[in-house]
């Protein structure tokens, strides 16, 4: 196998110029980079300008994805389905500077390496920069449009001020009406790479250059509401109680019973919001609503974790005298990574003499879009102290070449 190499110098300095774009100041380091705003289409612009710079086909499509193409020399390869690589330069707010654009970063480095060191290929191969991952909107846009998964309504969701998708999208010169054309063919489509940092603390704590996913979790979101009913902190005897509280209480104190009686070693549970009404220290809580986030790699297992839930919820409430409602708010299923690009990631990183190792999702990512409909890989980059989400968010630039290095390698076995 021939062991070819990205330009590690270029990678840094396309990383730092991205880590420009989205900044409030020069004295703050965060990025504020979210979909369909100002920053995140100059950080598109950027992208198109230095693809189109490397001589590669550059264009938008209508869901505000970018796409470069570098052609095989023989003109009637052209015609066979893509390679692609990609993942997204959106952000949350006061975020750092390699979620997502590592990964865009990184294919962009390889079509570059692929054209300019004449690396033969017998298919097309594609770099895409995929809008509002992150969910500004909703989270997967972008992806979900390009595999055909929108429908009109869905341009109708809104951010957490009130601001629909499609009026985004028309304040940045997009005819939103045209995302719903993004669809990619199945048949134009190979397989997919991505690369991401890992967002957790495991390939950083055993010291491993890159993961090879196997698995991307699957995740549901729910908002919960215990009611139960107000009243005087002082005159209304323990025992008399309709306390909401306490059931949010109770219902937390059972999540590790749910997670091991129904889960498994990639089982997560995660109340992250709380607010309890009236708010008032004197008063009794009469309600209370709390969000509830559940992970698994397995269909089947996160399944069951909302099954017993839902048990869970519906006993504490006779047992308190509460009243339970939930909401889902979103579900997205778990996928496997194939099993060949599993393979051919393994055989590469073998010969690269990498250490690696093989490693579920716990997040939700731009792939699990694609391996809906293509045959899909990802690579991981280890996350510094396991921090995401974060100005402190960083890869080694050693642990980045070797990620970068991995994915060209394997971009040139898939499409040679």
């Amino acid at each position: 196998m021939t062991n070819w190499q990205i330009d590690l110098e270029r990678l840094k300095a396309d990383i730092r110029a991205l880590s420009q774009i989205g900044r409030r100041s020069e004295t703050d380091p965060a990025l504020y980079r979210m979909a369909f705003t100002d920053a995140e289409m100059a950080a598109k612009e950027w992208l198109l300008e230095q693809l189109r710079a490397e001589g590669l086909t550059a264009r938008m499509d209508g869901a505000g994805n970018v796409i470069g193409r570098l052609e095989p020399e023989d003109p009637d390869d052209a015609a066979k389905p893509s390679v692609l690589i990609g993942s997204h330069l959106d952000t949350v707010p006061c975020a750092g500077t390699l979620d997502g654009s590592l990964g865009v970063v990184i294919g962009l480095q390889c079509l570059r390496t692929l054209r300019t060191q004449r690396i033969p290929l017998r298919r097309p191969v594609e770099l895409i920069a995929f809008s509002d991952e992150e969910g500004r909107f909703g989270a997967m846009f972008g992806s979900e449009a390009f595999c055909g998964f929108i429908h009109p309504a869905r341009l109708q969701c809104t951010d957490l001020d009130g601001i629909t998708l499609a009026d985004a999208m028309r304040a940045q010169g997009l005819d939103p009406d045209l995302a719903m054309d993004a669809a990619r063919p199945r048949e134009q489509i190979d397989s997919y790479l991505e690369v991401h940092i890992e967002q957790g603390p495991v390939l950083d704590t055993h010291h491993e250059q890159v993961g090879i996913v196997e698995a991307i979790t699957g995740l549901s979101k729910w908002q919960i509401q215990f009611q139960g009913e107000a009243n005087h902190a002082g005159t209304t005897p323990m025992d008399m109680r309709k306390d909401a509280f306490l059931g949010l209480a109770d219902f937390a104190h059972e999540l590790e019973r749910i997670l091991e009686e129904n889960g498994g070693p990639n089982s997560r549970a995660t109340i992250g919001t709380a607010q309890i009404l009236p708010g008032a220290a004197n008063t009794v809580p009469g309600m209370v609503e709390f969000s509830l986030d559940i992970r698994d790699t397995n269909s089947e297992t996160l399944q069951e974790l909302k099954n017993a839930s839902r048990k869970t919820l519906a006993a504490i409430s006779r047992r308190k005298g509460l009243y339970f409602d939930y909401q889902e708010l979103s579900h997205i299923e778990p996928v496997a990574c194939d099993g060949k690009m599993i393979e051919l990631l393994t055989q590469t990183a073998d010969a690269l003499e990498l250490r690696f190792r093989k490693m579920p999702s716990g997040a939700a990512h731009d792939a699990q879009m694609l391996a809906q409909i293509a045959p899909t890989g990802m690579i991981f980059t280890p996350s510094r102290g396991g921090k995401s989400h974060s100005p402190e968010e960083w890869t080694a630039w050693e642990d980045m070449q070797a990620a970068a290095n991995l994915a060209l390698n394997t971009l040139a076995s898939r499409a040679g």
